[in-house]
């Protein structure tokens, strides 16, 4: 049932592309046949982070008439899921659908694409790369690996993830083995933690051997399919360290520019289908996967007011202590600071007060 409706409303979108643009009869007609390989960094299992590639692929080829095919490779199955820039910028594949943390050890900019420490929110992450000339300056950045960069998703606030103890205090981190990706690790290392970047696929066998002490992915929906619950009980939020984390399509800069403009046109709505589709399904699902967790035992856990105060002192000093060394963090650092600073002010008016009273409303 779901796939059907999923195709049915790519079949309506890519109706949709070639009557608003007119190029539908004409690439039928004439359009070069194009074939690219995908890579996404996450599990075939799920739906909705790695569904996102599908989305985008049925798009091109309906909006084509079948002419620009694009085919998907889950994490591992062509490269392996940290990889996926190498293979872009080596042009083993043409594009990859990534979180563009997972390369913090290449550049710490690279987060920017996605999410970092005490960031934006999923709302603010689209209004600075869409309006707040945040994708101006990612695509900046992104010349120097031949890539360019589309926004292809969102999850929203994440949870911390789960736990096989109470943490309580910044002491309760000390020694913690976490799987957490990005700047995160950083963070929770100066904190006491071990951070371990793992893919999606592993995080379960890891946490269940006891490789790892707790571990992250994204929310109840995700973490549900997963199975974390049964390896580890207690479940923590926020995930402070990823308010509204970008899922990016990563493609090769020379691959795009061979495409017909019509191709690349769609290309970039394809993305923008995804980009929304992503975080509709994460909020649909999400509420009822929550419910199914607790009645399954889970028991939910508020990160305590210490610890979210040591992250967020310990955050701002590795932005600063970033910014000092790494000229093109900087330059993206501090435009982003000022936008996020000036959004933080504005929610806090009407969006605050209207949600703070609504979680409460009737009780």
């Amino acid at each position: 049932m779901q796939r059907r409706s999923f195709l049915k409303g790519v079949s309506t979108l890519g109706a949709g592309l070639a009557a608003a643009t007119g190029v539908g009869p004409a690439i039928a007609q004439s359009g070069p046949e194009v074939r690219w390989r995908l890579a996404s960094s996450f599990p075939k299992s799920l739906d909705t982070i790695f569904g996102a590639a599908d989305t985008i692929a049925a798009i091109v080829s309906e909006a084509t008439g079948g002419k620009f095919q694009i085919q998907v490779f889950a994490g591992g199955e062509l490269v392996p899921p940290f990889g996926v820039v190498d293979a872009v910028q080596n042009a083993t594949v043409e594009c990859a659908h990534t979180a563009g943390y997972y390369f913090f050890g290449k550049d710490p900019t690279f987060a920017f694409c996605c999410a970092v420490p005490f960031g934006l929110n999923a709302r603010q992450q689209s209004a600075w790369m869409l309006q707040g000339g945040g994708l101006d300056l990612m695509r900046d950045f992104l010349k120097d690996y031949n890539i360019i960069n589309f926004p292809a998703g969102n999850t929203g606030a994440q949870m911390g993830g789960f736990f096989r103890k109470e943490i309580n205090t910044v002491d309760d981190l000390k020694g913690l083995k976490l799987r957490v990706g990005g700047f995160a690790g950083t963070v929770l290392a100066r904190l006491g933690a071990v951070p371990q970047q793992i893919a999606g696929g592993d995080i379960y066998p890891s946490l269940e051997k006891g490789t790892i002490d707790a571990a992250e992915w994204v929310g109840p929906y995700d973490d549900e399919k997963l199975g974390l619950a049964k390896v580890a009980k207690f479940y923590y939020y926020p995930g402070w360290w990823e308010g509204g984390p970008e899922m990016d399509l990563f493609v090769n800069r020379d691959a795009y520019a061979a495409l017909p403009k019509e191709y690349q046109t769609i290309l970039a709505a394809a993305c923008a289908k995804a980009n929304a589709d992503m975080l509709a399904r994460y909020d649909m699902g999400n509420p009822k996967a929550l419910r199914r967790l607790v009645a399954a035992g889970v028991q939910l856990r508020p990160f305590s007011r210490d610890i979210m105060n040591a992250a967020w002192k310990a955050a701002n000093e590795v932005y600063v202590e970033t910014a000092e060394k790494n000229p093109r963090f900087k330059k993206v650092y501090e435009p982003w600071k000022a936008f996020r600073d000036e959004q933080v002010l504005w929610f806090r008016v009407a969006e605050q007060n209207f949600d703070g009273f609504m979680a409460s409303a009737g009780k």
